[in-house]
């Protein structure tokens, strides 16, 4: 009965699969939606012949958004790879620094694009902001979740560097 139970728990991991797909469809859709947009964008900037600084105004808008949108992607394409390296193939031929071997290695890159993604949302507010509404509450609340997502950061940081140590210093295990 046992066997029976630990071979199902055991391949029940493959269901994180439909997370890995889900989450690399809606990567591919915004990043290839992005790539359209941002097409159109600088075809209507450049036939619309308007070069003046609103014109700038709306042109950096624009990109500031489809910024924004690849960010997204960016980051459902990292769950989709975390999960997948974690649950079903930790060989998976990737660049040193997207290597996920742990849950905390997938929160980390997480929380450092999530980081950029509320700095690039802001900055979108402030290029957008027409002055009447309360822009420094905004900045406030982002600037906050900056710090504690930073701090986060550097804890988790400190955390996994503390245990790479402690087990150098415990050596192989046998």
């Amino acid at each position: 009965m046992s066997g029976l139970v630990r071979g199902l728990l055991g391949s029940s991991r493959y269901f994180i699969v439909v997370a890995v797909i889900g989450s690399f469809v809606a990567s591919a859709c915004a990043l290839v939606y992005g790539g359209l947009a941002t097409f159109f964008i600088v075809i209507h900037t450049f036939s619309s012949l308007d070069f003046s600084t609103t014109g700038a105004k709306v042109l950096s808008v624009d990109l500031v958004t489809m910024i924004d949108l690849f960010l997204l992607g960016t980051v459902l394409y990292i769950v989709a790879v975390g999960l997948y390296e974690l649950f079903i193939d930790p060989g998976l031929p990737m660049p040193a620094w997207l290597k996920i071997s742990t849950l905390d290695d997938l929160k980390e890159r997480l929380l450092g694009v999530v980081a950029v993604l509320l700095a690039v949302t802001f900055l979108g507010s402030a290029v957008t902001w027409n002055g009447t509404t309360d822009i420094l509450a905004l900045g406030v609340a982002v600037g906050f979740v900056l710090g504690v997502v930073s701090l986060t950061i550097a804890i988790m940081a400190r955390t996994h560097a503390a245990q790479v140590r402690e087990q150098r210093e415990r050596g192989p295990s046998p």
